[in-house]
């Protein structure tokens, strides 16, 4: 049985700045890991990093608009500088807490596209830049986040779910086709999670997700960090184009 250390592995994570990002470069960094915590906002990033090396714990900022190919590339070029390569790539930056919902009739053409080109196709162009340091590591790991909202079919949010329900195909190509150079593709879908963005996002956050699951509680952060920190490890070295749902037993009605 492989031990649980995450001491040789170079981890990027995009979408690095709060939220749940910012708890899997912590939960990482804890594990041994040298992180490399990547977002749009170069303030946070460079929060995040600097309270992991306070704790003693290896991460590195760096900024990313996963939606432009040239700043995905500019990314990899710091990890291989910076890290050496790249062992895992934890996809999860996304729209997400700023979104409106409303009926898939009334949803806004821009606002769309704008979920599809940072959900999806930054999900793409950046495991694109990503895989030829991946191949090179000889045990690369691709962690996307999606969302349980796939099979729950969410209502008044079919730009996100779609979105996210996207994520898990593509996940599932990534496994096929890498699979030889033994690179794993796998997604973690999150149910309700207590995050600054659910709490902004809903009124009822604190209770909302609690009495639809089995474990009668919501989703903390460190939950989720569970499955990626699984994922990262090569505990999980035979596991690939799976989807990890967890959220606490939720059932969907």
């Amino acid at each position: 049985m492989p031990e649980f250390d995450l001491s040789a592995k170079r981890v990027i994570v995009t979408g690095a700045a709060g939220g749940l990002g910012r708890a899997f470069c912590q939960d990482l960094a804890t594990a041994g890991a040298h992180v490399l915590a990547a977002d749009i906002d170069p303030k946070g990033a460079n929060e995040t990093a600097a309270l992991i090396r306070k704790e003693d714990g290896k991460c590195t900022a760096g900024q990313v608009d996963v939606t432009k190919a040239q700043s995905c590339d500019a990314l990899i070029r710091q990890a291989q500088t910076e890290l050496g390569g790249v062992d895992v790539l934890v996809n999860n930056a996304a729209l997400y807490g700023t979104l409106n919902r409303a009926p898939f009739e009334d949803l806004d053409d821009g606002e769309w596209d704008r979920v599809l080109s940072v959900n999806v196709k930054g999900v793409w162009q950046m495991t694109r830049a990503a895989s030829a340091l991946l191949k090179a590591s000889g045990a690369g790991s691709i962690i996307n986040i999606a969302s349980a909202t796939v099979f729950s079919g969410s209502p008044q949010w079919m730009h996100y779910v779609a979105s996210k329900g996207a994520v898990i195909a593509m996940t599932r190509v990534m496994a096929r086709e890498l699979g030889p150079d033994n690179v794993r593709a796998n997604v973690i879908a999150p149910g309700f999670t207590l995050t600054q963005a659910s709490l902004d996002l809903m009124e009822d956050a604190q209770t909302y997700g609690a009495s639809r699951a089995a474990l009668l509680r919501n989703g903390e952060m460190d939950d989720i960090s569970g499955g990626v920190l699984f994922l990262a490890s090569e505990l999980s070295k035979y596991t690939t184009g799976q989807t990890l749902v967890i959220d606490g037993g939720k059932q969907f009605i």
